[in-house]
């Protein structure tokens, strides 16, 4: 069995998942704000779990990695800075763990998902924040920052800030008093999509996708806004630009468990599991 580890800035979510890559447990805790007691609330999740051999596992976590040492610098929202929660987890699950952001990683799972049809991968993330993924053939380009729209600079309304600031689910909700789920009327989203075309536009120009997926908490709700988000990177349209197919995430909510699954496969592939 393999272990997925999603770290959220409010819930955490540990699975267990069979050789196939098919959910067999899944448990969630509240993620504490203090980091050693987060190492508690795993141990009781895994526990409490009926699986107790793992043959490999991957965490998914928000905030920027340090690929070479294992560290991991920022968690988002969260106030744990600079810790090893990849080694602190290996201890506690007694099988290798490999890490990855987890934008990356949802990234990684919607790719696998397409592999038959595209090469290069784009995915982008509209929850809370905007996380940005790009995958080339199956693998996770880490050159593409682990910050997405939180750096990325844009002009809205006469000022230049994050994309983030005003073109992520936390944005919406301040802007309109609703979440995405509660958004119906196509004037609002014509708004949304205006904001998130202007930083798509730029990604596209960056990374040269095959193919765009559309992932998290807004990108659940893609068939009320997809056409209209089409219509906005049209009026972007340039004679050397090849504005990509667009698509909603198959997997939105579970995208970062698998890609913990499809991770670890990638990075230990001599596990074999039971």
């Amino acid at each position: 069995m393999y272990l997925g580890v999603d770290i959220g800035g409010t819930k955490t979510l540990v699975t267990a998942l069979d050789k196939h890559g098919v959910i067999k447990e899944q448990i969630k805790f509240p993620t504490p704000q203090n980091y050693d007691d987060f190492g508690v609330e795993i141990k009781k999740a895994l526990d409490s779990l009926e699986t107790k051999d793992f043959v490999a596992g991957g965490l998914g976590m928000p905030g920027m990695l340090e690929r070479d040492t294992g560290e991991t610098v920022s968690f988002g929202n969260l106030p744990w800075k600079h810790v090893f929660i990849g080694h602190d987890v290996e201890r506690i699950a007694k099988c290798p763990i490999a890490i990855e952001n987890d934008a990356k990683l949802a990234g990684l799972s919607e790719a696998m998902l397409l592999k038959d049809r595209y090469d290069k991968v784009l995915y982008i993330t509209v929850s809370t924040g905007i996380g940005v993924a790009l995958t080339d053939k199956g693998k996770i380009d880490t050159s593409l920052g682990d910050s997405g729209g939180a750096t990325l600079m844009l002009e809205h309304h006469g000022k230049l800030m994050p994309w983030e600031h005003f073109a992520s689910g936390h944005a919406i909700v301040e802007r309109f008093g609703k979440k995405a789920m509660d958004i119906h009327d196509e004037k609002t989203w014509k708004i949304i999509v205006h904001d998130i075309a202007k930083g798509l536009i730029e990604l596209i120009a960056i990374t040269e996708p095959d193919a765009i997926v559309i992932g998290g908490s807004v990108g659940t709700y893609f068939d009320r806004y997809g056409k209209l988000l089409k219509e906005e990177l049209k009026n972007y349209h340039l004679p050397l630009m090849k504005i990509p197919p667009l698509m909603g995430a198959q997997r939105p909510e579970e995208a970062v468990i698998y890609g913990c699954y499809d991770y670890a496969k990638q990075v230990f592939p001599h596990a074999s599991a039971h």
